[in-house]
């Protein structure tokens, strides 16, 4: 078995999953746009997260990376920022998804010299 690149990932993969069953959890399913919003953004970040630990590229945390910055401005693109408890979920999960992954891609020397590079 190929042994786990960034810890990083997995907990992403759960953030996805969690997004994914918020609406129910949180209690916000019947705001249809914050549950599609959840299901898609989820499902997304679960996909991303599976394959950078099953393959590690810069590109999938940069799509993590990405996705976290959606589900943090989705409460206003898709319009559920009235609701507290679904616009908290969003931002929250995509606080921490867009945290995990900018980890990732600056700690990780063979993501990218942009951010190992030192002043000449």
């Amino acid at each position: 078995m190929k042994q786990l690149k960034h810890w990083q990932d997995p907990i992403n993969c759960l953030l996805g999953l969690w997004f994914v069953l918020s609406p129910w959890v949180v209690g916000y399913q019947d705001m249809s746009s914050a549950v599609a919003s959840a299901i898609v953004l989820g499902v997304l970040m679960i996909i991303a997260s599976y394959g950078a630990m099953l393959t590690p590229k810069a590109w999938e945390e940069w799509l993590q990376f990405v996705l976290g910055i959606l589900m943090i401005v989705a409460p206003w693109v898709v319009q559920f920022s009235s609701s507290g408890d679904a616009m908290r979920t969003s931002v929250i999960t995509g606080i921490v998804t867009l945290v995990l992954a900018l980890w990732t891609l600056l700690t990780d020397k063979d993501y990218g010299s942009w951010a190992h590079k030192t002043a000449h």
